[in-house]
């Protein structure tokens, strides 16, 4: 049969239909034995392959030899079973993968964010229990700054002057600080911070505005709030935590020689979305 044929499989009264080469993708499976008719247990019914199988299951299978990923829903709990079907099929590989049950399950993520209001400036400082979370989100946040002329909290838009860049202060790979507002300079003029947040264009710098725009874009982002406290009464330190359930790692398979080996596929962990 050639490579470039399409075949059509009937699992469980599901229908599926790809190209003999992915079914090939380990020569040492059965899927590949059925299509040179060494496996009798797959019986061609009108011109499909009937398997007596699970269906719905075939179908995170089949997504394995198309891509060799395994990318698996964040509700997904049927591991052993889709490890059977896997085994059964004899591709090893995935069945290997599939026994780092702990990498495929979503985690909870926590997010927490300090605001400190002191008369015309505030503080903030998130932490994360993602790094890379919060590394993106420190890729979006950007503050500038520059010498304003008698201006403070009720100005909307900064001056025409160019603004420069700041850094944002990253104590370590979980926590990121920054602050906006406006800070008295020599005579009449203010030095001024404004926060930008992507996607959002704005320069904001009042900083209950960059608060709700903070809150807004991690709502956005998936997180839920789920507390708010004073940490400090006497300083005003507000407390947000928020948490969401971090999207579940893809493995890989790397084959390195022969694909019909799986003593020559190893598993690795694949990049997802950052910090989601």
């Amino acid at each position: 049969m050639s490579s470039r044929e399409v075949v059509a499989l009937s699992v469980g009264g599901v229908r599926f239909v790809t190209r003999a080469a992915t079914l090939l993708q380990f020569p040492g499976s059965r899927l590949a034995r059925m299509l040179s008719g060494d496996d009798q247990e797959f019986k061609l019914v009108n011109g499909e392959y009937f398997v007596d199988r699970d269906g719905a299951l075939f179908s995170y299978i089949m997504d394995f030899l198309r891509t060799l990923q395994v990318s698996l829903p964040a509700d997904f709990s049927d591991f052993q079973r889709l490890r059977r079907e896997a085994e059964f099929y004899e591709l090893y590989p995935l069945a290997d993968l599939l026994g780092q049950e702990h990498l495929l399950k979503p985690r909870l993520e926590i997010l927490e964010v300090r605001f400190f209001l002191q008369e015309m400036q505030a503080f903030f400082r998130i932490f994360g229990s993602c790094s890379t979370t919060v590394g993106t989100l420190a890729e979006q946040i950007t503050v500038l700054t520059g010498q304003q002329p008698g201006q403070g909290w009720n100005s909307p838009f900064p001056s025409q002057k160019p603004l420069v860049p700041l850094p944002l202060e990253r104590p370590s790979h979980h926590d990121i600080a920054f602050q906006c507002g406006t800070d008295c300079s020599a005579g009449d003029r203010f030095v001024a911070r404004y926060v930008s947040i992507k996607p959002d264009n704005r320069m904001l710098m009042n900083g209950t505005n960059v608060l709700g725009l903070l809150i807004d874009t991690l709502l956005r982002d998936g997180f839920r709030l789920i507390s708010t406290r004073t940490v400090s009464s006497e300083e005003k330190v507000e407390c947000y935590s928020f948490e969401r359930m971090q999207r579940p790692a893809s493995l890989a398979v790397m084959v390195t020689q022969d694909p019909g080996s799986s003593g020559m596929a190893q598993a690795r962990r694949s990049q997802v979305q950052k910090g989601k």
